[in-house]
């Protein structure tokens, strides 16, 4: 099975830790960040899509072709166009079955990822105090999702996207609609996407954004606490 890891970005929040480094490639204690998403990758997965772009040499001259298990394949994202103009760059490679997709900043627990590949089309979730500042879901009682929203000045709900998700050919039946900062979110693509299909949103136990330098410090400490909840 594939996952699709988008890792493209620039980084800009992130610096001065991002002057001369990816954002995925930053360090979390003494490893690159994305060595982490990895290792926590399901059993299932055996192929990884790399999709890079801002100083991608170096991804791939630590990861090459091959990676542990994983069979390791890169598409570049020439400019920061968004998350879903990064996966539509992979369509061709994806073919009918499922994938996971993730980005690249995230950090999520086997366990919860896993919990996704039970259901043909999946969502991660999760409650926030601030869930203005992603895409909020609304889930009936069998959390099947009604309906997406990006960044909503009045949210529905508290039950936002982690941004880990089970998908397949069907994401791309959907025109990618252009926002007026030039990005393209996969949120507008679920959203239509759950008008014709049943998505099932998958409640995470585990899920750290990396948005800031600070935001380093405080996974580490989660992480040091919780050394067996990520690959658990």
């Amino acid at each position: 099975m594939i996952a699709v890891i988008l890792a493209a970005g620039n980084g800009t929040r992130m610096r001065p830790l991002t002057n001369s480094c990816p954002k995925a490639m930053v360090k979390l204690l003494d490893k690159p960040l994305l060595c982490h998403i990895l290792n926590t990758l399901p059993d299932e997965i055996d192929e990884v899509i790399l999709v890079i772009g801002y100083l991608n040499p170096i991804i791939k001259k630590y990861f090459g072709k091959k990676f542990g298990r994983f069979k390791i394949t890169y598409i570049e994202q020439k400019e920061a166009t968004g998350t879903a103009h990064a996966l539509h760059l992979c369509k061709r490679l994806l073919g009918k079955k499922k994938f996971l997709m993730l980005n690249g900043d995230d950090l999520h627990s086997k366990k919860d990822l896993e919990k996704l590949l039970k259901y043909p089309l999946a969502v991660s979730v999760k409650s926030v105090k601030n869930p203005q500042q992603f895409g909020v879901v609304t889930i009936d009682k069998n959390n099947k999702i009604l309906e997406i929203t990006e960044k909503p000045k009045k949210p529905e709900s508290n039950l936002i996207i982690t941004g880990a998700l089970i998908l397949d050919y069907r994401i791309f039946k959907y025109p990618l609609i252009q926002h007026s900062n030039g990005e393209y979110y996969i949120t507008d693509s679920l959203a239509q996407l759950a008008k014709e299909y049943k998505i099932i949103a998958v409640k995470a136990n585990f899920w750290i954004p990396i948005g800031y330098p600070e935001d380093l410090k405080k996974a580490e400490k989660i992480m040091r606490s919780k050394t067996v909840l990520l690959t658990n």
